[in-house]
């Protein structure tokens, strides 16, 4: 297995791959420069984004890129087969609560862009986005603001690995913990771990994963302080606040790395009840969550996952 990590996204990305040396050499360097590429055209934080030029077009027509309707798309289906609890329409909460610049920067401590309001001052339904699929267009309402940071990390996890798989034999992406698989290992299954939220360096479980993507949202890494209290990135639709869940990670794990990222950020809005409920709409999903005192949970389905090392640890 040979190995090639960096960073892009305010994250740490890994490739790994198996196959001839000469063509990996040339998948890690043209693979890096596509998640470069992605990373500049979904940014909020770069005025020069195609999504920010999206977001001051709100009210008219915009004429996206391809890669750029079709991650809006998928955020409309995923906002709808969520019950709303996946919104990309939360940006102006997220920058009301003090996520207003990278997470570098802000892990920085430098000052916020301009003085923040209090958090959970509106909501926005992600719902009347319109899509014009033989125009390739986008119209956002007036007034409305989209981050598509989660959903667009998965997406370009997932293209990435695509994209790298024509140069391997088989491989992996991990976009800082969004990872997408193609192909198996040589030797076995690739392996995931499902990370202690308070003491990273510790494992909860490890999953075995075949292909197709995995996702994990947490409030635990993304954090920061404003007005003197603790903040996180996960807005609650609901309230406009920093969800208050009984559950502080979620792992998902689908077909599509999007996709798992979305029912993960939802199911840990959720919590318990909720999730129940989107797993009934997701059967072919599963997940693995973490309480406040390190307990897991999940989905019957998410038992075939574990290593067999694994099998008879309790899943609530």
């Amino acid at each position: 297995m040979q190995y090639d990590a960096f960073r892009a996204m305010n994250t740490s990305i890994l490739l790994a791959a198996e196959g001839d040396p000469a063509s990996l050499a040339e998948g890690f360097r043209q693979t890096r420069t596509f998640i470069q590429r992605q990373e500049a055209r979904f940014t909020r934080f770069s005025a020069s984004s195609e999504l920010c030029a999206l977001n001051l077009s709100a009210g008219k027509w915009f004429k996206a890129s391809p890669e750029l309707f079709e991650v809006v798309s998928l955020a409309r289906r995923y906002h709808e087969e969520t019950g709303g609890l996946f919104n990309p329409a939360i940006l102006p909460l997220l920058e009301e609560a003090g996520y207003d610049r990278s997470m570098d920067d802000l892990r920085e401590g430098l000052p916020p862009h301009r003085a923040m309001g209090e958090p959970g001052s509106y909501v926005m339904n992600f719902g009347p986005v319109e899509l014009d699929g033989d125009r390739q267009a986008v119209h956002l309402p007036a007034g409305m603001r989209i981050d598509l940071g989660g959903i667009a990390k998965g997406w370009i996890a997932e293209q990435a690995a695509r994209y790298f798989s024509t140069f391997a034999s088989n491989c992996v992406v991990d976009a800082g913990g969004d990872f997408h698989f193609c192909g198996r290992p040589l030797q076995g299954s690739w392996q995931v771990a499902v990370e202690d939220p308070f003491v990273s360096e510790h494992t909860l479980a490890m999953l075995n994963i075949e292909s197709g993507g995995v996702a994990t949202s947490t409030t635990t890494h993304r954090r920061w302080r404003q007005n003197g209290q603790n903040q996180h990135h996960l807005i609650d639709p609901r309230t406009g606040f920093p969800a208050h869940s009984p559950w502080v990670s979620v792992t998902a794990i689908a077909d599509h790395t999007a996709r798992a990222e979305a029912l993960a950020k939802a199911m840990l809005i959720a919590g318990p009840k909720g999730a129940a409920w989107l797993s009934g709409r997701h059967p072919d999903a599963a997940f693995i969550a973490v309480d406040t005192r390190g307990r897991l949970w999940g989905s019957e389905n998410a038992r075939s996952y574990l290593c067999d090392a694994e099998k008879s640890r309790r899943i609530a």
